[in-house]
């Protein structure tokens, strides 16, 4: 018999941006942990900043984690539809002597008298035992009465999430770092409306490299900025999960089903986890090389740059034969944008144009010392099989073996390439075919001739 007890973890986004990274990481967790314990997640939009909050930026989040795979049991609460729930517990607590109303100045309209609520605090030690950190104490007393409401009818942040962690059921708060501070304030209010405490799980900050908190200053912070950026899902869901956390093991690459087993609360990190952005790159193409070919191909395409497309030899065809050279130099969809911004695979599909001397191999004496084994291995490739790379390597090999490696493919590459780096020459025939190959081996031999 399973004798867990029932465990309700959430995940409260504010939509008031797009997904922060660091937002997603705080739902993976709470999602795998409520997996791990045969609980639940709910899903609760803290919308009630009304000149901030937006459906899209809502739209997005939930878009967001459900695209990651993360799931919630409930129909999405929106704090902005509850106002009558929290009115219900401000007068109780008013009747009841543990909130009262206070007439004072408005702080953004000067001489404007506002009538707020506030907590009675009973000005007392507060101790609470976070599952990451061990026991955490606050003096309240310099607190103050604080104040929960504006008005009997607009609730603030810290007595909402109270009343809605309480009416959700919520079981384990597991939230950033930066929340420690709330985490008295929240303590005295469920006190004083009878709410059980929940157990809380303070996860470490996501750091830049420089140590200081992660801001849009670093580079990307929103999950749709990788996710056009081009990292996968899996790569994500890995990488956040490895931030703040470890398996205790060595492993590091884990499918969604796999984190679920792994986690556990007692291996989440104090110290701040840096982002690391080269590792968070070898993640995706460790995801990358795990597609297939079709799938590698449905990835590229998704966002395809027509600088490529318009070049006149672009077909679809060559295409294909290009994407495996394509997976073996990228790490994302956007290092493919960055290396074709700079004409990096024009050759693929246009014409190269380079100047003459670089088909000089380096021990030759002159140029025109290229131009014979360039006729003789164009002479060797009419007759190969254009339809596998090592068909071609292998009636191209014994002439490199007779002429020398050099001297044979230095002038070769750079005749199908226009280059002096590129993919080697037999890779560059079975992308081009036999009759471009052919064609761009004639005019180096022409550009020799002149």
């Amino acid at each position: 018999m399973d004798n867990k007890p029932t465990v309700v973890t959430r995940i409260p986004p504010s939509p008031t941006g797009h997904l922060h990274i660091g937002t997603a990481r705080t739902a993976l967790f709470n999602y795998l942990f409520a997996k791990k314990m045969g609980g639940t997640m709910v899903f609760r939009s803290e919308d009630t900043d009304k000149a901030r909050s937006t459906k899209e930026f809502e739209d997005e989040i939930v878009a967001g984690l459900q695209w990651l795979g993360l799931s919630w049991d409930n129909d999405i609460v929106r704090q902005s539809e509850r106002a009558s729930i929290y009115r219900t517990y401000l007068e109780k607590m008013i009747a009841t002597g543990t909130a009262y109303l206070s007439e004072e100045e408005s702080k953004n309209n000067p001489g404007e008298i506002v009538t707020v609520v506030r907590l009675v605090n009973p000005n007392k030690t507060i101790t609470f035992t976070d599952l990451i950190r061990g026991e955490i104490t606050f003096d309240t007393t310099e607190l103050g009465d604080i104040v929960i409401a504006r008005n009997i009818d607009d609730a603030l942040y810290h007595f909402t999430v109270v009343v809605d962690d309480f009416e959700m059921g919520v079981t384990h708060v597991m939230r950033g770092e930066d929340h420690i501070p709330n985490t008295p304030r929240q303590i005295l209010i469920q006190e004083a409306i009878g709410a059980p405490r929940p157990q809380y799980a303070h996860l470490p900050l996501i750091l830049a490299t420089d140590r200081s908190k992660m801001s849009k200053r670093h580079g990307a912070v929103s999950l749709s900025e990788y996710r056009q950026a081009g990292y996968t899902k899996e790569a994500i869901i890995n990488y956040l999960a490895l931030l703040g956390w470890n398996p205790g093991t060595e492993q590091e690459l884990f499918t969604l089903p796999e984190l679920i087993e792994a986690f556990t609360i007692d291996h989440i990190h104090k110290a701040g986890a840096v982002f690391d952005i080269k590792k968070f790159q070898w993640f995706n193409r460790e995801y990358l090389n795990k597609l297939t070919d079709e799938d590698f191909s449905k990835y590229i395409a998704e966002d395809f740059p027509t600088q490529l497309s318009d070049l006149p030899q672009y077909t679809t065809e060559r295409l294909a034969r290009a994407l495996p050279t394509i997976r073996e130099r990228i790490n994302t969809r956007s290092e493919f944008h960055e290396f074709t911004t700079v004409g990096e695979y024009d050759y693929l599909f246009a014409i190269p144009h380079y100047e003459t001397e670089i088909l000089q191999w380096k021990n030759d004496a002159a140029i025109k010392d290229a131009l014979p084994r360039l006729q003789k291995a164009a002479e060797t490739l009419l007759g190969a099989d254009f339809t596998a790379i090592e068909a071609i390597k292998s009636v191209l090999w014994p002439l490199t073996e007779s002429l020398g490696r050099g001297e044979v493919l230095w002038p070769l590459r750079v005749a199908l390439s226009g280059k002096k780096q590129s993919p080697d020459p037999f890779t560059l025939a079975f992308i081009l075919g036999r009759e471009e190959t052919l064609a761009r081996i004639q005019t180096a031999c022409d550009k020799i001739s002149v």
